[in-house]
């Protein structure tokens, strides 16, 4: 319904203005910081691949049983080699890089945005709003500024990937530091504490099983962003998916679809709390 007595506001004028003045006058420093994203993850997947495909299995299946014990380490097993006999394994390199690089500078951004939140109530309802806009924006509109400050190729789609995965592992954070018994806060204030070593000593470790439910989720959100940051240029077997999509391709779509999901398992099973490891589950 339009409402004709109402001046339209110019919402998206402002923000065209906007990403139009960023452009102008930051196009130097976004390229630096493009070319910092591209040069991370070229590096990674020149070190996986420089990796024989059996010692990266064998890797990713040690690290799966000192995580989460046998049977998913015998899926990381089973799952690897099945994407390498699929012909993906490249692309699967390609992805776990992206993946790899969203999650790392989430948590170096995410991690003490987190602890702020926690510890600093004024920065909480400042910032609530802020993580409510980032989860529920559709994820293809991050693309369109992504790509005018940072091109094509793998940087928009990792900044991109970056910013819808972020929001958990900020609100987890900021809860566990929350959650932390009261009592505990008073007995290190009564042992002279300061209030780094409460944080470092205290907080953060009580706290450290939230934190690493907000990681999975940033993993989560970042294996499902691949096939967006596929829109823009980003290598990975989320191009497959949409090679397959566009031209109609059943087998590739399954293929690669199948790959993602396997991945996806893998990180998070490996990425959950490990109390209870060793279980013999998955």
């Amino acid at each position: 319904m339009n409402a004709t007595f109402l001046p339209k506001i110019p919402i998206g004028h402002w923000a065209d203005v906007f990403i139009q003045f960023i452009t102008d006058h930051f196009d130097t420093f976004f390229g630096y910081i493009a070319s910092g994203i591209q040069g991370f993850v070229d590096s990674l997947v020149w070190l996986f691949l420089f990796m024989t495909p059996v010692v990266f299995i064998l890797i990713c299946a040690g690290v799966a049983f000192w995580r989460r014990g046998w049977g998913v380490a015998l899926f990381t097993l089973i799952g690897l080699i099945l994407i390498y006999d699929l012909g993906y394994w490249q692309h699967a390199m390609q992805t776990f890089a992206l993946v790899l690089t969203s999650v790392v500078l989430s948590i170096i951004i995410g991690l003490p945005l987190g602890i702020l939140a926690g510890i600093n109530r004024t920065f909480h309802r400042i910032v609530t709003p802020i993580l409510d806009f980032m989860q529920t924006m559709p994820s293809f509109v991050y693309l369109i500024p992504a790509i005018f400050l940072f091109g094509t190729g793998m940087p928009p789609g990792v900044v991109a990937t970056i910013v819808f995965a972020m929001p958990p592992t900020i609100r987890m954070t900021g809860l566990g530091i929350r959650q932390v018994p009261g009592d505990l806060i008073e007995a290190s204030n009564a042992f002279g504490s300061t209030t780094w070593q409460k944080l470092v000593k205290v907080q953060i470790p009580l706290a450290a099983p939230t934190i690493m439910a907000g990681v999975n989720q940033s993993i989560m959100l970042s294996l499902s962003m691949v096939v967006v940051a596929s829109l823009v240029g980003a290598p990975g077997l989320g191009a497959d998916v949409y090679l397959a999509v566009t031209s109609l391709k059943t087998d590739i779509g399954v293929e690669a679809g199948l790959a993602i999901v396997i991945i996806a398992i893998m990180l998070d099973r490996m990425s959950q709390n490990t109390r209870g490891k060793k279980t013999g589950g998955a």
